[in-house]
């Protein structure tokens, strides 16, 4: 597939993913019952390493140019 995603694009999705983990494991907030939410990082930690995002892909976007 093609990248459809740029480099701010990717620093975002990267910085997000990387604190939504840091919560879900507990490392910067302490257990709140909702913590398990945390997980939903690993995809737009995800969609940033292989540079496509399968939402911009049907809606048409592209942030790569």
């Amino acid at each position: 597939m093609k990248p459809n995603m740029g480099n701010l694009d990717r620093i975002i999705r990267i910085v997000v993913g990387v604190a939504l983990l840091a919560y879900a494991l507990r490392l910067v907030f302490p257990d709140t019952g909702w913590n398990w939410v945390g997980w939903i990082g690993v995809v737009p930690l995800l969609t940033a390493l292989v540079r496509v995002c399968p939402a911009y892909r049907i809606l048409g976007i592209r942030t790569d140019r």
